[in-house]
């Protein structure tokens, strides 16, 4: 251990003054937040060291999001998910105690400095050319086609009645809806319809809450920890699933088999994947967000929640009864929930799972993502996240812009040596059973053998 530069961590020396103190990055190495030093988390930004270690729990982006860069540089993660960086710093500025060390690099010496210079370079030429500015007309229409869904929905269930042609339209039409909700939400999440975050938030909450019946504050405070660290165990939570229900990754999977552990038949997970998530995460949504409402007290969503629940019992109630409402809101729960299962996992599950390497952000991202081809149906059904790989490394980006950084984002990978992964939209849905398969398949034989 590097001995420490001042009698105490965080404090300046008797006679220093206002000379801000220095540290190594061996030094920032070890302030994770486990193992000795006890507790303390520090983080490096721009140069600049801040203490975390009393902060991490009031992150207004959630604690275990910052934590999961403590001991580390997050100065990209830094630009990648906060509009307004000017307030931040200002707010930032009580917590730093000081800036790495003259002779220190700007970033871990383990990681590629040419890689991370030319990305901090690409992220620079994507806010000059405007392609971090929303088009304000483009998510309305996107609102206005939800919205249409919904209406359509209900009308062919009133006009036509409930006979089994009628319903079988209205439960798609009903789905789509709902699918298509969930991803403009999640553009709201990622304040990328407004350039205001305020904006953001509210009409997050319309969305999310009125529209879907979820906790806008839930998905968010879950999703940033996913974006932070994709794909990384125990930082990811999209991947926490493994090992309690499947054996993710190669790395990992044989891991949980050479310790012998077996929580399900992982051999058979390709098989089991179909009457598992797909069915499951939508409802276990449902319920985990109500709790998170009630945990957290937050009564303006709990509001808007209610009005999800007063609106879909109001006009479908006279047309299914009240048994019938119910079985439907669940029968549309499970379907979104097959839909956003497929398409969400395709482009993780393949990809490489493992634990926290602290890699640069252009590799963590890469290395975890896939992208699936281009078409105005990929981009419609999926939501624009078959441009998986533009949306982790700019975040923010509005989805009407993908497109125009994919060329940009192809030639730093072709320059640093690293594969730009796109498939079609079939292929990746076979690729999730692909993936199952053979982590099962290692598990196994790690299991099976000393």
């Amino acid at each position: 251990m590097a001995p420490l530069r001042g009698p105490k961590a965080g404090m300046e020396e008797p006679g220093a003054g206002s000379a801000p103190r220095r540290f190594t990055w061996e030094e920032i190495g070890l302030r994770t937040g486990r193992g000795h030093p006890q507790q303390e988390r520090w983080l490096v930004i721009d140069r600049k060291v801040y203490d975390i270690s009393q902060f991490y729990r009031r992150h207004p982006g959630g604690a275990r999001v910052i934590s999961s860069y403590a001991g580390q540089d997050a100065t990209d993660p830094f630009q990648a998910f906060h509009i307004d960086k000017g307030l931040v710093r200002k707010y930032m500025s009580s917590l730093q105690i000081g800036e790495l060390a003259l002779d220190q690099p700007s970033f871990e010496p383990t990681k590629n400095k040419l890689l991370v210079e030319d990305f901090r370079e690409l992220h620079t030429t994507v806010e000059s050319m405007g392609l971090l500015k929303p088009n304000h007309l483009f998510f309305f229409l996107l609102l206005l086609h939800i919205l249409m869904l919904d209406v359509t929905g209900w009308f062919v269930l009133w006009y036509f009645g409930t006979s089994l042609v009628p319903f079988l339209i209205s439960t798609v039409l009903l789905t789509i809806s709902q699918s298509q909700a969930g991803f403009l939400q999640h553009d709201l999440g990622h304040l990328s319809v407004f350039s205001s975050t305020k904006w953001n938030h509210l009409v997050h909450e319309f969305v999310m809450s009125h529209l879907k019946g979820l906790s806008a504050q839930w998905w968010t405070l879950h999703h940033s920890q996913h974006h932070a660290k994709p794909n990384c165990f125990h930082k990811d939570p999209d991947i926490s699933m493994h090992p309690s229900l499947f054996a993710l990754g190669k790395i990992l999977s044989v891991e949980l088999g050479m310790k012998k552990k077996k929580f399900m038949p992982y051999n058979h997970q390709h098989k089991y994947f179909f009457v598992t998530m797909p069915l499951l995460v939508v409802p276990v949504f449902q319920l985990y967000s109500l709790y998170f409402i009630f945990q957290r007290k937050l009564w303006r969503e709990l509001a808007w929640t209610l009005t999800y629940f007063i609106r879909f019992f109001f006009f479908f109630e006279p047309l299914l009864g009240v048994m019938g409402v119910l079985g439907f809101l669940l029968l549309l729960n499970v379907l979104e929930s097959i839909l956003f299962t497929w398409i969400s996992q395709l482009n993780h599950i393949p990809m490489h799972i493992d634990y926290d390497n602290n890699m640069d952000w252009f590799s963590t991202q890469l290395q975890a993502t896939c992208n699936v081809d281009q078409s105005l149906f990929n981009d419609w059904l999926t939501g624009h996240l078959n441009f998986q790989i533009e949306h982790h490394l700019f975040p923010r980006m509005p989805r009407h812009n993908y497109w125009k950084v994919t060329p940009l984002v192809k030639s730093l990978c072709a320059k640093h040596g690293i594969e730009y992964q796109s498939k079609p939209l079939l292929t990746g849905f076979g690729d999730i059973l692909r993936s199952l398969k053979d982590s099962g398949e290692l598990w196994l034989d790690a299991y099976l053998h000393e």
